[in-house]
């Protein structure tokens, strides 16, 4: 059967650490974690016929990345990858670059592509010649993936993902390789997994560092906090929110509500409107509190404007900084030590 979108892609759930040997069928392979767009290419069969690409979602993008269809000539018909979707800008990799990408068209799209130019990190292959793979091993998947890439001799903006066995290299790259812009973790694959279209049957391990942030809203209510709301004084001393925490553990709950205190006049997000998520426009009720209290947060790298994409964990309480001594709006934060 010819694979014609959308496909599913096979998805990762989240952990803490990195599993031990026997998690996942076969051998563990590790790739870098990219902080992109994921997307599935197509080539045509029979062709002629465009190239397609894919976004998580199924919706069709390759109008908005002329660059990657000028370069489809390098690749064989009836082929389908998986991969990643990142961008250059400014000599490294930029996810808003990337956004500002999906969404032009026409001339703007055009521009664009000459001013940040796209990749696409193969890292998987879903049908070779006409041939769907789901059903192939994964390690048969990825050595018939690198012999692709050799055969055909492909560069840039096609780009085979780095991939190890060795878990010494793997933790290196977690801790080394993500203080790159657009490298957040790891993902973990066993050789022995076929492609499940849909299924988070991946691991994926973000680097976690420490930091602090201001508390300066919550969502729930004072005596019940659910989650919070995070700032950071900019250099002119405004209080410039960075992120929102995952929901509260139960204990981290009771204790912020025994300390928190309503807002009086004049808080500094009055009127602000929050938003759930990242790039969401659902608004967010929140209850603003007096900005004193100072949190420990647990952040990934997806640092964008100063704020996180992501959420963040909240620690602990951390009586012993003032407000005045978190780092700034715009820093960054400390590895996790051990």
């Amino acid at each position: 059967m010819v694979l014609r979108p959308p496909v599913e892609p096979m998805l990762a759930q989240a952990r803490d650490t990195v599993p031990a040997p026997g998690a996942l069928p076969g051998e563990l392979r590790f790739q870098p974690k990219f902080d992109g767009y994921r997307a599935i290419v197509y080539t045509p069969l029979p062709a002629p016929g465009p190239l397609l690409v894919q976004s998580r979602r199924g919706s069709l993008l390759q109008s908005r990345f002329p660059d990657l269809v000028a370069a489809a000539a390098d690749l064989p018909d009836g082929l389908v990858l998986d991969g990643e979707l990142v961008v250059w800008a400014e000599g490294q990799m930029s996810f808003e670059a990337l956004q500002r990408r999906a969404v032009s068209s026409g001339r703007t799209a055009a521009r664009l592509a000459a001013e940040a130019p796209a990749h696409f990190i193969a890292f998987d292959v879903l049908q070779i010649d006409g041939q769907e793979l789901l059903h192939v091993p994964y390690g048969e998947r990825r050595a018939q993936l690198e012999q692709l890439f050799a055969d055909h001799k492909l560069s840039a903006p096609w780009t085979l993902c780095p991939e190890t066995t060795d878990l010494a290299t793997a933790q290196e790259w977690l801790m080394s390789w993500t203080q790159v812009p657009g490298i957040e973790g790891l993902v973990i694959r066993g050789s022995g997994q076929r492609y499940l279209p849909g299924a988070r049957a991946l691991y994926k391990v973000r680097r976690r560092d420490s930091t602090e942030a201001v508390i300066g809203a919550i969502t729930g209510t004072v005596r019940r906090p659910q989650t919070l709301v995070l700032g950071r004084l900019d250099a002119a001393g405004a209080l410039r929110p960075v992120g929102r925490s995952t929901p509260l553990r139960p204990d981290a709950a009771r204790d912020l509500a025994d300390r928190l205190t309503p807002a009086g006049p004049g808080h500094p997000w009055e009127g602000v409107r929050f938003t759930t998520s990242w790039g969401s426009r659902t608004p967010l009720d929140v209850v603003l509190v007096e900005p004193e209290l100072v949190a420990e947060i647990l952040v990934d790298t997806a640092l964008e404007r100063g704020a996180w994409r992501h959420p963040v964990r909240f620690a602990r309480l951390r009586m012993d900084v003032a407000v005045a001594d978190v780092p700034p709006f715009g820093a960054g934060a400390d590895p996790v030590s051990g």
